[in-house]
């Protein structure tokens, strides 16, 4: 970046690897400028607040970003305890977000809507790498600002974009139409989002831990409102693969949601529909009727879409990319996180030199980088960061040494089709006592899918 040092690098989202990426910035002693679209940082989280992760705090905090916070005198949470998104919010991002390092150069309600090169579109090739970007920004005051940047590190997330309930990659017909009967992936059935789902008939789709968790805090909703119906859909011929191993689960926590899950359904608490591919939806001023491709129906007043996530590709049109076909990863990184070969465990430490692409200086990271692979680890996000960040710095040897220490059971199950983090079931946190730093839980996942488990840092992860 030699041609454009007296410029700043812009980091698109303000979640945990969007405010890594900017204390790491600041290390190598760039200029950061963050664009949030919520009004505060971690926003997206915000939404997900009563989750608890399976992961705790020591997988969970960036190292750079450790290291600016105790100079204000900051205190590392228990590494072994397991927070709550909220906890993630309030014990770390906010007041990593109000040190002045970093809110000076935070804006927030700053919804980035494109990315370019200055004067060019993606056609155009002589001196491109010498341009800079240009970022064009929509604030929630009805304002637009262009921002000319050195470099570009969008940590976007997918949590608003999220897998339509139709088969095949497409909405069900009907599925925009009847929109309001959706709620948002990960609703607080129990407490804030409570109006929405006492005494209703609830259909939960999707065959992951985010869909199970859902489907028990219904369960205890119902116990106050036994007029509540669950209703529970997956593609599959069976839940088996939600209910994994049971006692025998290698990781307790995951084990405990599977099997009490399994007690809902056989006692009729829950209303299994298996092979049910959803083709449409028929909205009514009383109901939905959603239709399988098999023309099977269910009736119900709201739809809680467990059905994982996607990349928006939509800002970086005129930036010259270079994918894989089937993940929307990074081409060189789609190999290495495929889910039908890879579980978050086995996916290798990697940094610049795999997130690269044509577009010189720019980098897609943290869930986003994943596109539709469910198996990012917040621990993989960082050292991501860190990389790219030395590289941006033109320390190649620093970018390109690349490390990574995740726990022995740091092995997520995965749903084709989703990601996100993973949250502890009730049981599990209940059962959290001060001897849990002797076990090994699972690191954090961002994103959220169809199937796993969940919280993410979406819109700005």
């Amino acid at each position: 970046m030699d041609s454009l040092t007296n410029l700043p690098v812009a980091v698109i989202g303000a979640g945990p690897i969007g405010l890594a990426a900017a204390a790491h910035l600041l290390e190598q002693g760039l200029e950061p400028v963050i664009f949030e679209s919520g009004p505060t940082a971690g926003a997206a989280i915000e939404q997900w607040r009563h989750i608890r992760l399976f992961s705790p705090w020591q997988y969970n905090i960036d190292a750079a970003a450790a290291r600016l916070l105790e100079g204000t005198g900051w205190e590392f949470p228990r590494p072994t305890a397991l927070p709550y998104g909220g906890d993630l919010i309030d014990e770390y991002l906010a007041p990593l977000a109000a040190i002045p390092a970093i809110g000076s150069r935070l804006h927030t309600g700053a919804r980035v809507v494109a990315v370019t090169r200055q004067g060019m579109d993606k056609t155009h090739t002589r001196n491109r790498e010498n341009t800079p970007f240009l970022v064009r920004v929509e604030h929630t005051t009805g304002q637009t600002s262009d921002h000319m940047v050195a470099g570009v590190i969008d940590a976007s997330g997918t949590w608003s974009t999220r897998n339509p309930l139709g088969v095949s990659g497409l909405p069900a017909i009907g599925e925009d139409a009847a929109a309001s009967r959706v709620s948002s992936p990960l609703p607080d059935v129990k407490d804030r989002d409570r109006k929405s789902f006492a005494g209703r008939r609830v259909l939960v789709v999707g065959a992951g831990h985010s869909a199970a968790n859902t489907l028990i805090s219904l369960s205890e909703l119902a116990k106050d409102a036994p007029d509540t119906r669950i209703l529970w859909a997956v593609r599959g011929p069976s839940a088996d693969k939600v209910y994994g191993g049971g006692d025998l689960d290698g990781l307790p926590a995951r084990g405990q949601l599977g099997s009490r899950l399994r007690r809902l359904v056989e006692a009729g608490t829950i209303e299994l529909h298996t092979g049910f591919g959803i083709k449409a939806l028929h909205d009514s001023a009383d109901s939905v009727t959603v239709e399988s491709v098999d023309g099977r129906t269910v009736l119900a007043d709201v739809i809680v879409p467990c059905t994982g996530f996607r990349p928006d590709l939509g800002i970086l049109q005129e930036l010259r990319l270079n994918l894989d076909p089937a993940v929307d990863a990074p081409r060189e990184l789609g190999p290495l996180i495929d889910p039908e070969f890879h579980s978050c465990g086995t996916v290798a430490p990697h940094g610049a030199k795999l997130l690269s692409h044509p577009e010189s200086n720019f980098y897609i990271v943290g869930m986003k980088s994943y596109g539709r692979a469910p198996t990012f680890l917040l621990a993989t996000g960082y050292e991501q960061v860190r990389s790219v960040a030395a590289a941006l710095a033109g320390d190649r040897e620093a970018a390109d040494t690349v490390h990574l220490e995740l726990p022995e059971t740091g092995v997520c199950s995965s749903d084709a089709g989703t990601s996100c983090d993973a949250p502890a079931p009730a049981a599990a946190a209940a059962a959290e006592t001060e001897s849990s730093c002797c076990g090994s839980p699972e690191p954090v996942l961002i994103g959220i899918p169809t199937g796993l488990a969940h919280g993410r840092s979406g819109d700005n992860n």
